[in-house]
């Protein structure tokens, strides 16, 4: 549910104002000068990124966005090179409305085509993390939405600046916690700079008690003071690595495009080419898998399949063959199953439905029908489409082995000659990544999918198989064989997937009847505890993973994708580090 908000007088440009605190977001005066004054004046900014390739700013109370908006216009202005990064994290416990805060921003017109992006991915009720870009700048906002000292431990990187603009101490003390002082400063790049409106003695005392030097300067407004902090040192910047890609499926395909967005210099290296492999399939379902426990694995697959949706429908909507999907239930525990997870708010408001039979089978347009969950946000998307955006060029080689040589990888072929090199390698070759001999766990599991030429009808829906539309027809399937990596096609596994078509969609199944197949078998990479590899190798400088997607590649690889590329560079990622554990590449190792 979102914060509710008080507008005084009903006055359009009046300040609006949080019942629960009892304070306003912003001054009634000029909120944008106030957060020009206060936080960005306050901070040494622009000229503390000038010359910077990378710039980092936290924020604490992130309210209206305006803040946000007042620094990316200054960036905007002054960014220090067409090449130049900045990096957003802020928390708010208790967003407001789209509506709201629409309204809010609406009084500084200039920001609109700032503030549409912002908009766009503005929280829609789900708990949790959630990022926003602007490309054409070179800005990346994570949002999280969770209390602040949950957030702070959750997050890895590191700030040149912050805005502590949460509500009075007085009024919001939770915000202003020793505790969360501290975990500012740990979270803080050496010469961090600070910036807030409150002089409050205990903010004050803290800064100054986890090393920040602190002073008081004028206010903004009525307000007679506000405050600066400095933490000592100078932030060290190093060259952007070129890193090397190995894989050109859905996984090689996100890192890509995620290096791509931040900035970072990558070659992608295949034997056969893109979507040659398990990920090459005519058309791919687009969904989460489903966790009534809701932990960590739960909020991943929630968070993954958010991000890309929103990634599909936004950057490549000519890959959308179709919108919406169903999970049909599949047995008797499944009932509850779904109506715990439909109350949960670990998805958007609205993104989940739950149908009753007669609903279900209406939108399958089929005969009866067990009830089901409806995704708002489910798609079908065409690999190939996505593959042609976010690859820019692949180049065809094996690399059949790894040498570390000062300080910088080499890609060798079978007969030890040198392809290329880099310094960092990110794996993303599926179960084949385990050929590379460095120690990762992976499991073949060969998956064979049938096509017809027949018009699909209905959702797209999943139940255990699933059916799906392609451009020219129909994909169902798929068949799951554990510890078999052999792709040709098999009759018999047509059979299979007839078979288990019936279950779900028994009048399509009639319907093939007679009807001429197709086939495509893939090797999908999968991991004992059915959670996907992604990070940083243990006791390997600059080597990385992203594998073990199994059957949800085209959900969890854009987010894991780009927490990998952030953790390459060293700067804080769009997942939290309770989620990023579960999926590290050493947690075997660890027990």
């Amino acid at each position: 549910m979102s914060e509710p908000v008080e507008w005084p007088d009903g006055a359009e440009d009046a300040a609006p104002r949080s019942p629960r605190f009892g304070d306003t977001y912003f001054s009634a005066e000029d909120g944008l000068e106030e957060s020009r004054a206060v936080f960005l004046a306050g901070c040494g900014l622009p000229e503390a990124w000038a010359g910077r390739r990378r710039f980092t700013v936290g924020e604490l109370g992130f309210g209206t966005g305006l803040n946000l908006l007042a620094l990316l216009d200054l960036w905007a202005r002054t960014r220090p090179s067409p090449s130049a990064r900045l990096h957003l994290f802020s928390v708010e416990a208790y967003p407001i409305a789209r509506s709201d805060a629409a309204r809010a921003l609406a009084r500084w017109p200039a920001l609109a085509p700032l503030a549409g992006p912002l908009l766009e991915g503005w929280p829609d009720g789900r708990r949790g993390w959630r990022r926003i870009a602007w490309p054409s700048l070179g800005a990346t906002l994570d949002l999280a939405v969770a209390e602040v000292g949950e957030a702070l431990a959750d997050w890895t990187g590191r700030a040149d600046a912050w805005f502590l603009d949460g509500f009075a101490p007085s009024r919001n003390p939770e915000m202003w916690r020793d505790a969360v002082l501290a975990l500012v400063a740990a979270r803080s790049a050496p010469g961090a700079r600070l910036a807030s409106f409150t002089v409050a003695g205990e903010v004050r005392r803290g800064l100054a008690a986890h090393g920040y030097a602190v002073e008081r300067r004028p206010g903004f407004g009525r307000k007679k003071q506000r405050l600066e902090a400095r933490l000592a040192g100078v932030a060290a910047e190093t060259p952007p690595p070129r890193v090397a890609i190995l894989g050109a499926g859905i996984a090689g395909a996100a890192l890509a495009r995620a290096c791509v967005g931040l900035g970072v210099e990558a070659a992608v290296f295949d034997a056969e080419g893109a979507g040659a492999g398990a990920s090459g399939n005519a058309a791919a379902l687009v969904t989460p898998r489903l966790d009534a426990g809701f932990g960590p694995v739960a909020a991943l697959q929630a968070q993954a399949f958010t991000h890309a949706a929103e990634i599909y429908r936004v950057e490549t909507p000519e890959a959308v063959i179709a919108r919406g999907a169903l999970q049909l239930e599949a047995g008797p525990r499944d009932a509850g199953r779904f109506d715990r997870i439909a109350a949960w708010d670990g998805f958007g408001d609205g993104a989940l439905e739950r149908l009753a039979p007669a609903e279900a089978a209406r939108r399958l347009e089929e005969g009866p029908a067990p009830g089901a969950l409806a995704y708002r946000d489910g798609l079908v998307i065409d690999p190939s489409a996505v593959f042609r955006r976010w690859f820019s060029h692949v180049r065809q080689a094996r690399v059949a082995r790894l040498a570390r040589t000062d300080g910088r990888w080499r890609l060798l072929d079978a007969q030890g000659q040198t392809i290329d090199e880099a310094d960092a390698v990110a794996i993303a070759l599926g179960h084949a990544s385990t050929e590379l001999g460095v120690g990762l766990r992976l499991q073949p599991v060969r998956g064979q999918v049938s096509l017809a030429a027949l018009r699909f009808t209905g959702a797209p829906a999943a139940w255990g198989g699933y059916a799906i539309p392609t451009r020219t027809g129909l994909l169902f399937g798929a068949t799951h064989d554990r510890n078999v990596a052999t792709t040709e096609p098999h009759a018999d596994d047509d059979a299979r997937n007839l078979g288990l078509l019936a279950q779900g969609r028994p009048a399509l199944a009639a319907a093939l009847t007679g009807r001429p197949l197709a086939a495509r078998a893939g090797v999908r990479a999968a991991t004992a505890d059915h959670l996907p590899l992604a990070g940083r190798l243990a006791d390997q400088e600059g080597l990385f993973v992203l594998s073990g997607l199994g059957g949800r590649g085209f959900t969890l690889a854009p987010l894991l994708a780009e927490a990998v590329v952030a953790e390459i560079l060293g700067q804080g990622g769009p997942v939290p580090r309770r989620l990023w554990d579960i999926v590290s590449p050493n947690r075997f190792a660890r027990g």
